[in-house]
């Protein structure tokens, strides 16, 4: 990757984008030296201005940015970084800079399915195999789920229903990948009574 350290002096703005949600989460300032830190460690790593200095988010306070992915900008003088927060992003305990919720809801299932769309071409993931074997495969799965899930909700613990439902949301996700259906095509639909 390219990326124009020159045109600020020596800096780059740094948006910081939570993966899961999309949510803008904060911006910082990059030096080469912050760059290849973060990704080195997989944890973003700032050039703070006004203490001259590297800064790891998360080295205090424990609520680190793992990495997920970095894109640059038409102009290579600007990064996207995705992702994957622990705990609030800003100083003053908020989940974002501008003080706004970092809430999950569908947007943290289309993180599951583009991570499904990415596995189904690598035959050694679940997803893969799953996918190698076909639609009655991945469709097999999903009932056999959805089976241990009315079992797991009839007569299992809290626990045991919430790791089901998991279980079960990433299979729904994976059979509506084998068929080429977006989960945003889903959001546009409203429920009839």
């Amino acid at each position: 990757m390219t990326i124009d350290f020159d045109k600020l002096g020596g800096l780059v703005p740094a948006i910081i984008q939570d993966d899961a949600t999309l949510k803008v989460l904060m911006l910082g300032f990059m030096n080469k030296e912050a760059y290849e830190k973060t990704v080195a460690t997989g944890k973003v790593t700032f050039f703070s201005r006004t203490r001259n200095k590297l800064w790891t988010k998360g080295e205090t306070s424990g609520n680190f940015l793992n990495l997920v992915s970095i894109k640059n900008d038409c102009d290579n003088d600007t990064l996207l970084i995705r992702v994957n927060p622990v705990g609030p992003v800003c100083h003053t305990g908020t989940d974002t800079c501008w003080g706004e919720v970092n809430e999950g809801g569908m947007t943290a299932l289309e993180a599951v399915q583009r991570k499904i769309k990415a596995d189904v071409a690598d035959p050694s993931t679940y997803a893969g195999k799953n996918h190698a074997e076909g639609k009655n495969r991945v469709a097999q799965n999903l009932g056999e789920e959805a089976v241990v899930a009315v079992i797991k909700a009839s007569k299992g613990s809290r626990e045991e229903i919430i790791e089901q439902s998991g279980s079960l949301l990433y299979h729904l996700l994976e059979m509506l990948t084998e068929n080429g259906i977006d989960i945003n095509e889903i959001k546009k639909i409203a429920p009839k009574d």
